[in-house]
């Protein structure tokens, strides 16, 4: 696989508590250089990227991150902000103490509520498989794909554990053709990329693959 179209499913992420407005700057100039699908950033740094990248790269942004327990009009407070700022997809996480307590009717009408607000905009959802069984993952695939959202996605980064092969997995084989997948977290190399790829993955988010065009393959837009 071309490593420039490995960098088109690329979500290049700076979420760190300490990014600076000098490295999510940094961030735009590599994702715009690089031809990611976007820099996924703080939203407070989402009007400032907005200005500096225009239409040249799209800018994502985070709801209710990293826990996900915010109350849902929070999170669609949270949504529209985003998206007056400028952010051109959101990526949400779920409510997972309502997972727990098997309240997927709610968790849904969560989703639907901020994919409602969205505007037509790209709506990801961040289940955080780590700390799910996999009946619970494998029910959250139906309950994302009913929400009329676009992904689902594995992981914040912030937990325990990122996105695994088998969880790609279990997603392709649980989810519609063609339904967004997103692979997120502790991606560390091209060759990990790749096999999320092929397993099924259609977005990475990860900090690292830009790094290694530079570094290790030494590509040039």
């Amino acid at each position: 696989m071309d490593i420039k179209d490995i960098l088109k499913t690329v979500d290049h992420t700076l979420l760190t508590q300490t990014a600076t407005s000098e490295e999510i700057l940094t961030l735009c100039d590599d994702g715009i250089k690089y031809g990611v699908a976007s820099v996924c950033i703080p939203p407070c740094y989402v009007n400032l990227a907005k200005k500096h990248v225009q239409d040249k790269l799209k800018v994502c942004t985070v709801i209710g991150f990293p826990n996900g327990y915010s109350t849902t009009e929070t999170k669609i407070y949270e949504t529209i902000d985003a998206i007056s700022d400028g952010a051109d997809e959101i990526d949400m996480v779920i409510n997972l103490g309502k997972v727990k307590d098997k309240k997927y009717d709610e968790v849904k009408d969560e989703i639907s509520k901020i994919k409602e607000v969205c505007q037509g905009r790209i709506l990801k959802v961040i289940i955080e498989t780590c700390l799910l069984t996999e009946d619970e993952k494998i029910e959250m695939c139906h309950v994302v794909e009913e929400s009329g959202a676009d992904f689902i996605k594995t992981s914040t980064g912030f937990s325990t554990k990122g996105a695994t092969f088998d969880d790609v997995k279990l997603f392709k084989e649980n989810l519609r053709e063609g339904f967004g997948i997103k692979a997120a977290g502790g991606i560390q190399s091209l060759d990990d990329a790749i096999k999320f790829l092929e397993l099924g993955a259609t977005r990475l988010g990860t900090s690292r693959i830009v790094k290694l065009a530079k570094n290790e393959v030494g590509i040039t837009a």
